[in-house]
């Protein structure tokens, strides 16, 4: 059976390729852009990577340690994957997903900054934070070169 036509993860094995390209492609970008960019604006990786382990645990992220920033960047990872999986099952039944995988993984991008910033994390023991608007656009764009696009062109180069 074809990805582009369907199949489950487990009968096909470029349903397999195109989340684990997408999800590694996505996670990998956008951690990097995280912690390229954030950096420039003082926060340390450590604390970064607890940050999104905090969602979990918490406040107490922060003094875990080593561990804590691995958990979070274990987590970030999840994440990752689970919007590649998401990506990946919704281009069947959107076919608009891979006939313009550009545009859609753009839209795709700030839709997973939205859902994370609007719905993921104010439910989550993170932090809350007070609204900065540069901050936002930055997360936007982060989201969407380094999300929203490598997933969609890979699951758009695995679906064929």
């Amino acid at each position: 059976m074809n990805a582009g036509t369907g199949g489950s993860l487990e009968k096909n094995p470029n349903a397999m390729l195109a989340v684990l390209w997408a999800g590694l492609a996505g996670g990998v970008l956008d951690i990097t852009a995280a912690l390229i960019v954030y950096g420039f604006f003082g926060a340390k990786p450590g604390p970064l990577l607890q940050g999104i382990a905090s969602g979990l645990l918490g406040p107490k992220a922060f003094q875990g340690g080593l561990a804590t920033a691995l958990f979070g960047l274990l987590c970030h990872f999840v994440i990752a994957f689970g919007a590649a999986t998401v990506y990946f099952a919704a281009r069947r039944a959107i076919p608009i997903l891979l006939q313009h995988a550009v545009v859609s993984g753009a839209l795709y991008g700030v839709a997973v900054y939205f859902f994370m910033h609007r719905i993921v994390v104010p439910l989550s023991a993170a932090a809350k934070r007070p609204f900065s608007l540069k901050m936002m656009i930055i997360g936007v764009i982060i989201h969407t070169f380094c999300v929203g696009l490598p997933i969609s062109l890979s699951v758009r180069r695995f679906s064929r």
